[in-house]
């Protein structure tokens, strides 16, 4: 169980600069992401505010750019979800 509690740590902490990474291309449409939490199996849960709340594009720019860089910079990233 601790390890499990080390493995989550790890993971957040690589997932946060990615996370601040791709907020400025969201800001620049008026829009935001903030980091939910992170599961032990590999899910991202990020909450799109701002324009991107309500944008139609929101589950395309979640799963195409979002679930993209953080899968490609982390690869213990299995699934991205907006909560």
């Amino acid at each position: 169980m601790k390890q499990d509690v080390i493995m989550m740590t790890d993971l957040r902490d690589k997932v946060e600069p990615v996370i601040d990474n791709i907020r400025p291309m969201l800001q620049a449409d008026g829009g935001d992401i903030e980091l939910i939490d992170v599961k032990d199996d590999g899910t991202v849960k990020v909450r799109l505010v701002g324009a991107c709340a309500g944008c139609a594009m929101s589950q395309y720019t979640l799963k195409f750019s979002v679930e993209r860089l953080l899968k490609h910079e982390i690869p213990e990233v299995t699934n991205v979800e907006s909560v």
